[in-house]
């Protein structure tokens, strides 16, 4: 592997002092991914700005990518991914919602949204889906600034090859440790010792190696306690989005290690198996 800058990222799509948008920073050497820090940024607008910035990075960012191509197809829009995010960035939050609401609410109970088809493979929630969580507006919010900044997005469209964003998602690696565990809330009545353990022991389980991903992570003690301490899991979340930023740079380019058959309209999450290889 290189020692390109690794940065994995836990989006928010309203970001605040509060709920800040999460950064980790990297490097890899070897199977050895080296955590060099968090940072926080406050705003869209300084999502934006980290974005343009002339620096050469891969990074695995918590937020879908694209749509489902059924949801696309229906509405009728645009179906070339770039046209698409650019058509989709022009409208508003709450005309996002009421277009979405109406197409599930003419669908049969159990079916009322689409998925893509990274979602089953994934676990990861349909990227229409505007509540609970809200990754319709985190696609509305982060992906058209990333676009705009011009950067790479493999399989989707050609950018700058130095900076090269990638769809993450901690959940799927988290669940090959933890299973069903919980290890996070932002509820501050459910920040229980059960979370703060199953946090302990993920953090274990990325130092150890013990995913399939085959690396380990590399933390100082302040590093280990601050992951741990951050009961929301958004640092950790980050860190687990890093872990799979190294897993694609060691797939390197064309793809770093997206499918050669996935859908060019709804994108796929990185390290998410595919039945096409």
């Amino acid at each position: 592997m290189t020692a390109a800058l690794l940065i994995g990222c836990d989006f928010s799509s309203s970001p605040s002092r509060r709920k800040p948008i999460v950064m980790a920073a990297g490097s890899c050497a070897g199977a050895r991914v080296l955590l060099a820090g968090l940072e926080r940024i406050e705003s869209l607008d300084g999502f934006a700005h980290w974005a343009r910035q002339d620096r050469a990075w891969i990074a695995a960012f918590d937020l879908p990518f694209g749509l489902p191509r059924e949801l696309v197809e229906h509405l009728a829009w645009p179906a070339l991914w770039p046209e698409l995010i650019r058509h989709y960035a022009g409208m508003s939050r709450p005309e996002i919602r009421t277009v979405f609401a109406a197409f599930c609410d003419a669908r049969p109970a159990g079916q009322k949204f689409s998925h893509r088809a990274a979602d089953r493979p994934a676990g990861s929630s349909p990227s229409m889906k505007w509540v609970n969580p809200p990754v319709a507006y985190m696609l509305h919010a982060g992906v058209p600034r990333l676009l705009e900044a011009g950067v790479h997005f493999p399989g989707l469209h050609d950018g700058d090859s130095q900076r090269v964003a990638l769809e993450g998602y901690p959940g799927l690696l988290a669940r090959e440790v933890l299973g069903k565990r919980s290890y996070k809330s932002d509820d501050k009545a459910k920040q229980t010792p059960e979370r703060l353990i199953a946090r302990k022991d993920l953090i274990t389980a990325l130092e150890h190696g013990q995913t399939r991903l085959g690396l380990r992570l590399k933390v100082s003690h302040a590093q280990r306690d601050a992951l741990i301490d951050d009961a929301s899991g958004d640092s950790l979340d980050a860190v687990l989005c890093l872990m799979q930023a190294a897993w694609a740079a060691g797939q390197g380019p064309p793809r770093y290690g997206l499918p050669a058959g996935m859908d060019l309209l709804e994108g796929w999450i990185v390290t998410a198996e595919a039945s096409d290889g």
